[in-house]
């Protein structure tokens, strides 16, 4: 039987939310950093039309909400996430989470230390890259970053291992937008995906 694999380079690094997902406890993360492609604020996500609406202090509703994804870039530094095993089925379920992305065959591209990419030993690895209607390199106005979001990213981040943090924010774009205190005003949020970004 094949083996695959998620690379995980945002939300999916944290063990709870991707466990609150798949149902069932994410215990083996592999660090692991990606070639060729770099980690950006390129995520857009309607804020008012979409299954999850949330409102700044004030009450006020930014337009769009932005999230990292990865861009194709050979001369960027790789960026850095974990390599969490799935069953098939499972990748189906991340599909739902991942609505605003699609799925990516990433095998080849991925390193783990500095080992050759095939040291991972799974069969085949994939990531996710924003929908062409969802990739936002140049946000509009009104456009956030939910706090809770980055605070839980990092958080991953820093639980995946020594250094990893720092890591992290080596290869991250800075944030283009304002990162907001934001509250979950509505929904209709998939069971299983994220309610506090």
């Amino acid at each position: 039987m094949s083996s695959v694999a998620l690379f995980a380079y945002g939300s999916l690094v944290s063990r709870r939310s991707a466990a609150e997902t798949l149902g069932r406890p994410v215990e083996n993360m592999i660090p692991a950093r990606l070639e060729g492609f770099a980690r950006n604020w390129t995520l857009g996500r309607d804020n008012l039309t979409s299954e999850k609406t949330f409102a700044r202090a004030d009450g006020s509703l930014p337009r769009f909400c932005l999230g990292v994804a990865i861009d194709p870039n050979a001369t960027a530094p790789a960026p850095n996430g974990a390599l969490v095993e799935l069953s098939e089925e499972e990748l189906d379920r991340l599909d739902l989470r991942e609505m605003r992305y699609r799925r990516l065959e990433v095998t080849g591209a991925i390193r783990i230390g500095e080992t050759e990419s095939a040291a991972h030993g799974f069969d085949r690895v994939v990531a996710y890259r924003p929908r062409p209607q969802n990739h936002m390199p140049e946000p509009p106005g009104e456009t956030i970053i939910v706090a809770n979001y980055l605070a839980t990213v990092e958080a991953a981040f820093d639980e995946l291992g020594p250094g990893q943090l720092e890591l992290f924010r080596a290869t991250t774009a800075e944030p283009p937008v304002e990162v907001v205190e934001a509250t979950l005003v509505r929904d209709r949020i998939p069971k299983g995906n994220p309610r506090g970004w």
